[in-house]
């Protein structure tokens, strides 16, 4: 059983809402993996940690740090995300942060999705700069192995 999704040929032609629902949970595990390498905390403590990186203020900032640095593919996935009709936002954020947020995601689940882990890990590094407290270096890739 392959546990991993194949990449698909044309990520761009997915909603951009599934693409943020993809984004969401791989960038949730990017920020897993760096907290768990920077060292040994208890697990309140690295709940605290991640709740500052997956929060959509976090990533409305990584939002802006990013727009310069991206191709022209990349920056209109973004906006895609950004502009998706998608359900009202959580009331402790404001709409146009929770939008950016969602801009993020898509574009984290369509670079997964197309394969371009590579890239996913440079932006990754460039978010954590973004926010202020990443890591010194990028994480280093790892391939998912086939069993």
């Amino acid at each position: 059983m392959q546990i991993y999704a194949k990449e698909i040929d044309n990520p761009k032609l997915l909603n951009p809402i599934t693409l943020a629902f993809v984004g969401d949970a791989v960038y949730e595990m990017l920020v897993r993996d760096m907290l768990a390498l920077s060292g040994q905390f208890p697990a309140n403590r690295l709940h605290e940690q991640t709740v500052k990186y997956v929060c959509a203020n976090a990533q409305a900032q990584a939002y802006d740090a990013l727009v310069p640095v991206l191709n022209e593919e990349e920056l209109a996935v973004l906006k895609r995300g950004r502009n998706a009709n998608n359900t009202k936002a959580p009331k402790n954020v404001n709409v146009v942060n929770y939008r950016k947020a969602t801009g993020i995601e898509a574009l984290i689940g369509f670079l997964h999705l197309k394969g371009e882990h590579a890239r996913v890990q440079e932006l990754f590094f460039a978010i954590c700069q973004a926010i202020g407290s990443g890591p010194q270096q990028p994480i280093a890739q790892t391939e998912p192995q086939p069993d």
